[in-house]
């Protein structure tokens, strides 16, 4: 299994190119969701991510 990515920019590059638009800005996070999918993806405002928060946008996204 490749590595997590965590970098927010890359994280939501990869987003975006998928078809990933922003529903809302919250306070701290953005919540983006696809038009073919029933998923919502919170995007937290931090140039890294945590392991665990990057794993659940991975699973999220179906990337892994």
């Amino acid at each position: 299994m490749p590595p997590i990515e965590i970098n927010r920019v890359k994280v939501l590059k990869r987003l975006t190119g998928e078809g990933w638009e922003l529903a809302r800005h919250g306070a701290n996070h953005d919540v983006y969701r696809h038009a073919a999918k029933s998923a919502v993806v919170v995007l937290p405002r931090h140039r890294t991510l945590s392991p665990g928060v990057a794993r659940s946008i991975a699973k999220a996204a179906d990337w892994v």
